[in-house]
């Protein structure tokens, strides 16, 4: 039986992959801070669960929506360096380490783009606290040298799926009438469907030859002005209003999280993914919402 392991696999994202492996008879074993699971304090556990394993796949970190606080900036950027860094020995400690070690990184690693698409090749890295999150997680990611585990780190743009992720509050925001342009509304969205992010999982696990970075992010992003008409239209709701910059701020303060997660623009596009063949099953926006609200 081929081997799987999650670390960080109990949110939206991870319960997906589980769901999936399991149905291609894959063993799943999951690294999480839930007492069910193999804890991040049992390095013994943790080694015992990499040996002979096909694929390790980490998605830990605290969540980013929040308030970037002192403590919450602390946390975020200590629960992925901290969380790499443990994986990164028990790897090193198997006899038979992981064939491959996939580790999500962020699309929010590039600046804010409105002029041209950032490629892994020709992005721009950006500044600010989201960057030097993805920048650090990265290199804490490479630091470690494993001749027999194949590496990649995943820059994965916003998730979209069913129950879970982003949708429930964009959903909530046009059920109420605010589902107009946030911001200038040019700011651009690069998205993924999660099924779209499991079969690169599963592409770049066949294709043996491929390690290094890839944008998971679907090829044709739209601006917020356009997302924001997709939803809806999807959800048959005529009018939006529109939110300014001034109201954001307002209501990132009430509900505790930051404007950068709606006005950054992200204009991510899948470049080595497409160069290497890979197909997306879901590649606009309006195909992702029919499937994600039907």
């Amino acid at each position: 039986m081929k081997k799987v392991v999650l670390a960080g696999g109990t949110g939206f994202i991870g319960e997906y992959l589980k769901a999936r492996f399991t149905e291609l008879d894959y063993e799943v074993q999951i690294i999480s801070r839930q007492k069910q699971h193999i804890s991040w304090e049992d390095q013994a556990a943790m080694v015992e669960a990499l040996e002979g394993s096909d694929l390790l796949i980490n998605l830990a970190g605290k969540s980013v929506n929040c308030r970037y606080n002192e403590t919450n900036k602390r946390e975020i950027m200590n629960s992925r360096i901290r969380t790499t860094t443990l994986l990164g020995k028990a790897v090193q400690a198997c006899s038979t380490p992981p064939k491959t070690w996939m580790n999500s990184s962020t699309a929010t690693i590039y600046r804010h783009a409105e002029d041209k698409p950032m490629t892994e090749e020709a992005g721009e890295i950006g500044s600010g606290f989201s960057v030097d999150v993805a920048v650090k997680w990265e290199e804490a990611f490479f630091s470690f040298n494993l001749p027999d585990t194949r590496q990649i780190a995943l820059r994965i743009a916003i998730v979209l799926g069913k129950g879970g992720g982003v949708m429930t509050p964009y959903q909530n925001l046009v059920r109420f009438g605010l589902g107009g342009s946030q911001g200038k509304g040019s700011q651009k969205f690069s998205w993924i469907h999660i099924e779209d992010l499991y079969r690169i999982i599963l592409f770049l696990n066949d294709n043996k030859e491929l390690k290094g970075i890839f944008n998971c992010s679907a090829p044709y992003p739209v601006s917020n002005k356009e997302l924001m008409g997709e939803l809806r239209k999807s959800m048959n709701v005529p009018l939006g209003l529109p939110s300014p910059k001034w109201i954001l701020e307002i209501g990132s303060r009430v509900i505790r999280t930051e404007t950068e997660l709606v006005l950054k623009s992200r204009w991510v596009i899948p470049e080595r993914l497409e160069r290497k063949g890979f197909v997306f099953k879901f590649q606009t926006l309006d195909q992702t919402l029919q499937s994600i609200l039907k």
